[in-house]
């Protein structure tokens, strides 16, 4: 499948391109946890329920990121000389 291949073993622009990837997925990850943790702080006070929503909401949005990241990764990856293997995955 797409995600099966381990790119962290490639080229060394490949290597460089995982690594960026894999800190903006994590980075997505630890941003969608951080707001969840604040915004559930948030709802004991209510004066701050407002602003515990919207980081409810960014952390929400956050995490539906993080596949979309995985999905750019893996293509731009493709892109560096996986299209051939890239293709025939596809058609099994």
């Amino acid at each position: 499948m797409l995600f099966d291949r381990d790119h962290r073993h490639g080229s060394a622009a490949q290597r460089r391109r995982y690594a960026h990837f894999e800190i903006a997925y994590t980075l997505a990850d630890f941003g969608a946890a951080f707001s969840f943790v604040i915004g559930s702080v948030f709802f004991f006070f209510e004066r701050l329920m407002t602003a515990g929503t919207w980081l409810f909401l960014i952390g929400s949005i956050l995490f539906a990121a993080k596949p979309s990241i995985r999905l750019i990764r893996e293509i731009k990856l493709a892109a560096m000389g996986e299209d051939e293997k890239l293709a025939e995955r596809f058609e099994d």
